[in-house]
C-alpha cells in the first residue's frame, strides 16, 4: 500500500509577491485620498524606516528631489536626524511595533507632522502620526515585497508619476516562467547588485531580500562606486545585476571579470520582482522557508 505524501504548501511570499502589480494600481486611489498628508512640494521633508523600509525612504527622497520637489532625507530610525530642521517627517512600518521606530516618533518635534504608512491595524506607531494604514497589503511572510512596493507605488503616485508601464512591466515579469527567466543567476554563488539613484536604493533591496529569504552571498552599491573595490569579488559563476540604466563601459567591464551581467531595461521597481521570483527559486533549491528566515522575526521589539 503507498503512502500518501502530503504536498507542500506554497510559501505566503510566493501568493504576496505576485498580487504587486493590481496593489501598485490600487495604490494611485490610496495616494489621491491621502494626499494632504504626504510631503507637499516645496516641504523639508525627512523619511524614516529600518530595514527594507529605509530603502523604500531612501528610494523616495532620490525620487522626490530629482522631481524637483524639495530636499529629502532618509535616516534610520535607530539614527533618527538631530539639529536639522524639517518641515515633515514621513515613516514607513510594516509591522507598526518596532521598537526604534516608535521611539524615534516619540522623539521627533511636536509641532512638525508626521505622516506613518503602515499595514498593521491597532498598532502603536497609528497614533503618533497622521496613519495611511494599507492593511490590503499586510503579509504573513517576513519576507517584505508588497508592502514595501505598494508603499513606494503610493509616494510614486503622490509624486506625479504615472506608474501604468511599471504595473505592465511587472505583470509581464510574473507571467514568465522563472525557471528559464532567471535560469543565469539561479545559481551563482555571488550576486552584486548595482544601481543609480533611487535604483541604487532598490539594489540595496533585492541584496537583502536573497540574503533573508535563502541566506544569499549578495552586495549593492552605487553603479559608479562599483568600479572602486567591488568589482574585484566578480568572477565567473558571480553575477552583477544591474537595476537602471547601464553605465558607459559597465558591460565591458563586467564581461572582463568573467562574471554573468544580468540587466533587463524596465524600471527597478519592476525589477525587483524578478529578485522576488529568484528568492523562491533560490529557496526552494536549498529547502528553506521563505516565510520564516533565520533569525528574523516580523518585527524587532526591543527589551526596556
Amino acid at each position: 500500500m503507498t503512502k500518501s505524501v502530503e504536498p507542500i504548501p506554497a510559501p505566503h511570499l510566493a501568493a504576496e509577491i505576485a498580487t504587486q502589480p493590481d496593489d501598485w494600481a490600487a495604490a494611485a486611489a490610496i495616494a489621491a485620498a491621502h494626499r494632504d498628508v504626504l510631503p507637499q512640494p516645496g516641504e523639508r521633508v525627512a523619511a524614516i524606516g529600518c530595514g527594507t523600509s529605509l530603502f523604500m525612504a531612501r528610494a523616495f527622497a532620490s525620487r522626490r528631489e530629482a522631481a524637483g520637489q524639495g530636499l529629502t532625507d532618509a535616516w534610520p530610525a535607530g539614527q533618527p536626524p538631530t539639529g536639522r530642521e524639517y518641515d515633515r517627517y514621513l515613516v514607513i512600518c510594516r509591522s507598526g511595533t518596532t521598537t526604534e521606530v516608535i521611539e524615534a516618533m516619540r522623539g521627533l518635534p511636536a509641532r512638525v507632522p508626521r505622516t506613518v504608512i503602515c499595514s498593521s491595524p491597532g498598532t502603536p506607531v497609528l497614533e503618533l502620526g497622521d496613519a495611511i494604514l494599507v492593511d490590503q497589503v499586510d503579509e504573513r511572510s517576513v519576507v517584505q515585497t508588497r508592502f514595501a512596493t505598494t508603499t513606494s507605488a503610493i509616494l510614486r503616485w503622490h509624486l506625479g508619476e504615472d506608474l501604468t508601464p511599471v504595473i505592465a512591466q511587472a505583470r509581464a515579469v510574473l507571467a514568465e516562467d522563472a525557471a528559464t527567466a532567471l535560469g543565469a543567476v539561479r545559481y551563482a554563488d555571488q550576486i552584486s547588485f548595482v544601481g543609480m539613484g533611487f535604483a541604487a536604493a532598490l539594489a540595496e533591496e533585492a541584496g537583502l531580500k536573497l540574503r533573508e529569504a535563502c541566506q544569499s552571498w549578495t552586495e549593492a552599491y552605487l553603479a559608479t562606486e562599483y568600479r572602486h573595490g567591488p568589482i574585484s569579488i566578480a568572477a565567473p559563476g558571480r553575477a552583477v545585476w544591474a537595476f537602471g540604466p547601464l553605465l558607459p563601459g559597465f558591460a565591458e567591464e563586467v564581461a572582463a571579470t568573467g562574471a554573468h551581467l544580468e540587466h533587463r531595461a524596465i524600471d527597478p521597481m519592476a525589477d525587483l520582482v524578478r529578485v522576488h521570483r529568484l528568492c523562491l527559486l533560490r529557496a526552494a533549491d536549498l529547502g528553506l522557508d521563505p516565510d520564516h528566515p533565520r533569525s528574523l522575526s516580523r518585527s524587532v521589539v526591543l527589551d526596556s
